[in-house]
């Protein structure tokens, strides 16, 4: 659990403030030697050489849509091609992108206030990410994160010079994301509150209610909130997705939110994302971490994305349907097994399963990883807990981004696995 406040700004005085270590430092000389390859990469590789070797394996480790980019995307790359648009463009994104992005977040994340200004355009949300915390941290500042949580939010955040401190999820709140967890990890050196809704790794999706005092503790200890909103649209009903930045008050800088076209549009191989911020010092700010890391989006990827977000969107709902299916799919597979608790995601493509130990006693495994270790040699990709924090080593996830067959099969082959 984390420290209460007291004891926290006590000991920010003398010593660095602790935090949950979602990545234990190896060396102290570089700030890289803080990060690792990360387990899932590893697990991905092996299945990789398997599938090389000609071994059928199941993608359940990767979060990588299956489906190919909305035709109008594809058809934009070449027909930019061919006029000539592959040199250097503008650093901030090309203004035709900025003007479509700036209308979308007004009408559909209902950020009202939004110009072409306030949109940044990135090389994906994991570079938005690098960028809105090197932009906004300074050393020793600390951000408040969920624990579980994907692994590089506290890897960006250290590299930018923050700590990450974990706020711990649990499946008896359904995985949500409570200011009454959050509030007691707040001190003085706190900068901001990060979330992601829906979640990754556990699908859980956070209400408008849950959001709006999130926001208002936010405005209380006058930190940043950034919102991770790449799965906006990956979302199951009866709940519905919200952007934070829609409750900020007209003229209030203090929301950052971050975008994708990774899952929605199924673009991730073309790695574009957006920020939107109104803060006059990041605006200062982030078009420098753009201009020294990557001056520009790729130009045929920004067309494509404009064509994305200005044409027809009817591939959304028919992806979210097939989801759905794969979904429900694993979740019968893993239902019923002795140990096993999966939680029914609200949105994303993951499956979020704690395990009990009886289930290590039974498949003679030392805990979660080993699991995960055991299942990629037979074929079976996943992540063990342990890849997205420190309270939660006695879960798994898996996910259903895969095409529906190897959904289905590999189901199948995880129920006999486990059971």
């Amino acid at each position: 659990m984390p420290q209460t406040a007291a004891d926290r700004s006590s000991a920010a005085q003398t010593a660095p403030a602790p935090s949950i270590d979602f990545a234990p430092p190896l060396l102290p000389s570089h700030p890289l030697d803080q990060l690792s390859l990360g387990k899932i990469v590893q697990i991905r590789e092996r299945l990789l050489a398997a599938q090389a070797s000609g071994k059928r394996v199941y993608r359940f480790e990767s979060g990588d849509p299956s489906f190919a980019p909305p035709a109008h995307a594809i058809d934009a790359v070449t027909q930019a091609a061919h006029a000539g648009k592959t040199h250097y463009v503008p650093n901030n994104g090309i203004p035709e992108l900025r003007r479509a992005l700036a209308r979308k977040v007004a009408d559909k994340n209902r950020l009202t206030s939004t110009t072409p200004d306030d949109i940044f355009v990135t090389n994906g949300a994991m570079h938005a990410l690098y960028v809105a915390f090197g932009a906004l941290l300074e050393a020793g500042d600390e951000v408040i994160i969920p624990d579980p949580m994907w692994t590089e939010v506290a890897e960006n955040i250290r590299l930018a010079g923050g700590v990450p401190v974990g706020v711990p999820l649990n499946a008896a709140n359904a995985f949500a994301y409570r200011v009454d967890d959050i509030a007691p990890a707040i001190t003085p050196r706190t900068k901001a509150i990060f979330l992601n809704t829906p979640h990754n790794p556990t699908g859980a999706v956070l209400s408008r209610g849950e959001l709006a005092s999130i926001l208002e503790l936010a405005r209380r200890h006058d930190v940043y909130v950034v919102s991770d909103e790449a799965y906006e649209d990956v979302i199951y009903a009866p709940h519905v997705h919200h952007s934070i930045g829609s409750l900020a008050h007209e003229n209030e800088s203090r929301v950052i939110s971050v975008f994708s076209f990774s899952k929605s549009h199924a673009m991730s191989g073309l790695r574009t994302g957006y920020i939107v911020t109104r803060d006059p010092l990041l605006h200062d700010r982030i078009p420098k971490l753009l201009r020294c890391t990557i001056n520009g989006v790729n130009s045929l990827a920004q067309w494509a994305a404009h064509a994305a977000v200005t044409g027809s969107e009817s591939h959304i709902d028919e992806m979210r349907l097939i989801y759905h299916e794969r979904r429900d799919l694993m979740l019968r597979a893993l239902g019923g097994i002795r140990g096993v608790r999966p939680f029914t995601p609200q949105g994303a493509f993951y499956v979020w399963v704690e395990l009990d130990s009886s289930v290590y006693e039974r498949l003679e495994v030392a805990d979660a990883s080993a699991l995960a270790t055991l299942l990629a040699e037979q074929g079976i990709g996943c992540a063990p807990g342990d890849a997205f924090g420190t309270t939660c080593v006695d879960a798994i996830r898996f996910a259903f981004s895969c095409d529906t067959s190897m959904v289905r099969e590999g189901s199948a082959l995880l129920r006999e696995a486990l059971s």
